[in-house]
């Protein structure tokens, strides 16, 4: 599981069901429903399906928090 020390991050279900995982506990996400995980929480989003998830977090937040692996990504695109 990963954190950001700095943000605060906010996840939005557009479509589907989202599980975030922290240390105590699992929280569903469902449909039009959303979940703010505060700077320094360890967590980790999990989908058993495809899910459409618009994220709110500060441009520069690094996308694995304090994590580097194969899933990081150094420039996100940009719409």
């Amino acid at each position: 599981m990963a954190h950001h020390d700095a943000e605060d991050e906010l996840f939005l279900v557009v479509r589907g069901r989202l599980i975030m995982r922290l240390r105590d506990r699992e929280i569903e996400v469902n449909e039009g429903e959303f979940v703010v995980v505060p700077r320094g929480v360890e967590h980790q989003p999990y989908a058993a399906e495809e899910v459409e998830v618009l994220l709110f977090e500060p441009a520069d937040t690094l996308n694995t928090g304090n994590v580097r692996n194969e899933r990081t990504v150094d420039r996100p695109l940009s719409i």
